[in-house]
């Protein structure tokens, strides 16, 4: 138990899973995350001082932050994201009062379920509150995603911060990141269930190959957009892009490539869920892991043993990797009546494949950004 009688404020945001639309969010397409009953807890009170004092529940450092220098702790690995998210917050008009943080977060880092984004949300409300503002989320996950972006350095989408801000229990999210539309769609998986497993292989968004993701599909855009007039990658159809395959670089055109037929998915995945056609969702996300895999090379060794090993149990409808990839988890569709069966050959395998021990996770779609006076 980690004491909190002391704090004013207990701020929760959630980690996310994606069920289907990956390394699409940064192209303008649609994404369909669900916020996860894991989460990342912020304890706020006011300190009166010009100093941000950060501590976590399961680790000794302890940082303070200089309010009037916040550009100072870029370095900082265990700080890196207060301290940008209190640069931003600053920087879009916002007050930053002295106060003392206490984080205890139960996303697990390097997981591929945004504990950087939990971090974040978490932290704004959490300055918001002590300087007496209301906290809105989708300001909050628009500055969460900056704070990422500018001052974390990774060039990430808004995917990550809307979900973890703006979910809603029992249901996906149907989010345009083109135009910030969300439509949310309950989640009814009728005799299957979900499960999460975990690689438990490192990972680290900045110096693996995903800003070079992004760059590669920004070069697809420049090039298309001197034939096509379109704003984003997703804007284009799979049909289209095939019939000006010879415009990029092959290693270009699989990029962009994946990201136009896995946009096509998250429609076809939507509407799968809203029929409770859980075969063809399962045969979706195995195509998108698929085309992760030889198209948008993302997703490494581990997480390819993850779910080769997934389809091949009889009980898995399909199963994908989720989140950045190079490291993390997968997503798996799988029968309720043989989940337990389903993880340990599937775990059992993994090891023997890769030597590392996979970790499952028993979690719930829950509702994202939530706070409370203690």
């Amino acid at each position: 138990m980690i004491d909190t009688k002391d704090y004013k404020y207990e701020v929760s945001a959630a980690g996310r899973v994606n069920l289907i639309g990956e390394h699409v969010d940064y192209c303008g397409g649609k994404v369909l995350p669900c916020a996860l009953s894991l989460k990342c807890k912020v304890y706020a009170r006011p300190n009166g001082t010009d100093f941000i004092n950060l501590k976590w529940s399961n680790m000794s450092d302890e940082i303070s932050l200089d309010i009037r220098d916040l550009n100072a702790y870029r370095e900082y690995k265990h700080a890196k994201y207060q301290a940008g998210c209190a640069y931003l917050w600053q920087e879009a008009g916002h007050e930053v009062k002295g106060c003392d943080l206490l984080i205890d977060c139960k996303v697990p880092f390097g997981s591929g379920l945004s504990s950087s984004a939990a971090i974040e949300v978490a932290t704004l409300a959490a300055y918001a509150l002590i300087a007496g503002e209301t906290p809105d989320p989708v300001e909050i996950a628009l500055i969460a995603q900056r704070a990422e972006q500018e001052y974390a350095g990774v060039n990430c989408g808004i995917m990550d911060q809307y979900a973890s801000a703006c979910g809603r229990a029992g249901m996906a999210m149907l989010l345009d990141c083109k135009t910030l539309k969300c439509e949310y769609i309950p989640v009814y998986t009728g005799e299957y269930s979900f499960v999460i497993i975990n690689s438990n292989k490192p990972h680290d968004l900045v110096e693996s190959k995903y800003n070079e993701r992004r760059a590669e599909t920004e070069a697809a855009l420049t090039l298309l957009q001197r034939r096509f007039p379109i704003e984003c990658l997703a804007d284009m159809q799979p049909f289209v892009l095939r019939t000006y395959k010879t415009m990029l670089l092959p290693s270009i055109y699989r990029r962009a490539q994946h990201v136009v037929e896995e946009c096509a998915r998250v429609e076809l995945a939507t509407e799968a869920m809203r029929m409770g056609d859980m075969k063809r969702l399962g045969g979706l996300l195995t195509e998108s892991h698929k085309s992760l895999e030889e198209l948008y090379e993302v997703t490494g060794r581990e997480l390819d043993s993850l779910a080769h090993a997934a389809w091949d149990h009889p009980a898995c409808a399909g199963a994908r990797m989720t989140g950045a990839g190079f490291g993390g988890c997968t997503i798996n569709l799988v029968k309720s009546a043989a989940v337990e069966e389903f993880k340990r050959k599937v775990c059992a395998r993994y090891k023997r494949e890769t030597g590392y021990t996979a970790t499952c996770y028993d979690v719930d779609i829950s509702d994202g950004l939530r706070y409370r006076e203690i």
